[in-house]
Formats: structure tokens, sequence, C-alpha cells
């Protein structure tokens, strides 16, 4: 059995194939990113799959893409806690924006995440090449839920979200200051608790508060994540992830206004991901 995963910080989602590569099937997990969860954590998550515990033994290849292995450390520690769960399988881990590139493009071209965390790399058709290393939901990820999570927060108690949307959000969330603190500075992951606040965008997606705050995201996401790599302006250009699914005119209108052209939106990569393994598989 091979099974193909996109771990992201919030989910994960998993595809099995059997020796002849059909699909045998789907699971989505609690997110496993290796920056921000427990290693305890990360194992209970990957357990809680009934159709991984009952084929532990079967599995012999596991492609393992996820948000937080772009360095040596957390590579090496989600490898070592799949490879003492599946003992028989042989393990890559890789960082999520190879994912996005497999899923997007063989040819060159921008490929960008707006998921939990955001990021961006340019593919040769080869190797992938990124600018600047991500540095997560403190430093970095622009446009990305957390980003839009913070801001959102932000807004309610500095008195800029409009009245009309704040009973809304006051049902929608706990809004207590201590639990808020809680969450952002005592309990485990942080970014994937920011990002929840962005799902509240979806509801108002046509309100100008609501595309002016996108708006302006996006802006700062082409500006340090896109123009950087000084492209021509019919390079083609890739986004995976909700977040530019559902606000796909927005994003369109700031790459115009940038002298550039969107190619495709994905939502979720995993199924081009099994496309291509499906291919490349031996």
């Amino acid at each position: 059995m091979i099974l193909i995963a996109d771990g992201g910080s919030t989910k994960a989602d998993w595809i099995a194939l059997d020796e002849n590569k059909e699909q045998l099937f789907k699971v989505r997990t609690g997110g496993l990113n290796p920056a921000v969860v427990p290693v305890e954590v990360l194992r209970a998550r990957i357990l809680e799959a009934d159709e991984f515990s009952e084929n532990l033994d079967a599995v012999t290849q596991i492609f393992f893409y996820g948000a937080g292995c772009g360095t040596k450390t957390p590579i090496q520690l989600l490898t070592n806690i799949l490879s003492e769960i599946f003992l028989f399988a042989e393990i890559s881990v890789n960082e999520d924006m190879i994912a996005a590139v497999y899923s997007a493009t063989l040819e060159p071209g921008i490929v960008c995440i707006l998921g939990t965390g955001s990021n961006s790399c340019y593919f040769d058709g080869e190797s992938m090449h990124m600018q600047v290393p991500s540095l997560g939901y403190v430093l970095m990820d622009e446009a990305s839920g957390n980003y839009f999570g913070k801001r959102l927060i932000r807004d309610y108690f500095y008195g800029l979200m409009p009245k009309y949307m704040v009973e809304k959000f006051e049902n929608e969330f706990e809004l207590d200051p201590d639990a808020i603190k809680t969450n952002l500075y005592m309990e485990q992951n942080p970014n994937m608790y920011l990002a929840s606040f962005a799902k509240f965008m979806f509801d108002f997606k046509d309100e100008k508060y609501v595309r002016r705050l996108m708006k302006k995201g996006f802006e700062k996401f082409f500006k340090y994540r896109i123009l950087p790599y000084q492209l021509n302006s019919d390079t083609p250009i890739y986004f995976i992830g909700s977040i530019a699914h559902y606000f796909r005119e927005i994003l369109d209108d700031v790459a115009d206004k940038n002298g550039l052209v969107i190619t495709d939106v994905i939502q979720r990569p995993i199924d081009n991901l099994l496309e291509y393994h499906k291919q490349n598989i031996n």
C-alpha cells in the first residue's frame, strides 16, 4: 500500500493506493505541522484514523508533503514518527511547497500557497527556488488564514469592524480577552487558532469591509512573495488554497494592477498530487 499525504497545519489529507495504483481510500486527519504540533499529538492524530490502524503493516511507501517541513529538524522528526508507526514503509517527507508545485504544473512558473499559512516559490521546470525562507505566522504568512484571523480580532477590539458584523462575530467566537490570550500564548497551534477566525470572512465575502481587508492582504503577498522574483508578465502564476479559491476575483484584480495574470487556482491539491504520483511512482 502507498500513502500520499498533503499535510497542513489545520488538516492533513491522505490517499491510499494499492500496488496497481488504484485508490483504496481517502482520509483526513488533524493538522501535522511538526514545527508547532508536539510529537505526542502528531502521533495521536495519525493513529486516530481507523484506516491506518487496520493497515499499519501493509504500507510500503509514504510520500508526505507538509507545512513546517522545510528544514532538516522537522523533516527528521516527522520521518521518525512515521517510521515508528509504519514499520515496513519507505518514507519521504518534503515541504508543502513541493506538493503545491506537483499539483499545479510541471512547467516553469510561480506557485503560491494561501492556507493556514502562506508561501511562494519559482519552479523552473526541474527545481524549486524560494527568495526567502518562511518564518511562520509571527513574522510572515501574508494573506494567510492566520494573517486575516489576526486582523479580524484586532479590528473587533479596536472598534474597526462594521457594527452589522459585530453581533455575528460575537456569536460565532469566544472573545473573552483571557480566552484569546490563553489560546495564543499557552495552548498548542496558535497559528491554527488564528486561522479559525478567517472562515468568518466567507460569510461576508461581498461586503466592502471584507473586500478591503482581503485586498490589502493580497497586495502585501504580491509585494513580498511574488514581485521580488522579477517575473515576466507572461509567467504562469498558480495559487493553492481555499482563501485564493473563494476570493479569486480580488486576487485577479491585485494581479492585474501589477501587470500579471493568475493562471489557475486549486482549492485542494491532493487530487492533483495523486495524479502526479500515479505517473511517477515506480
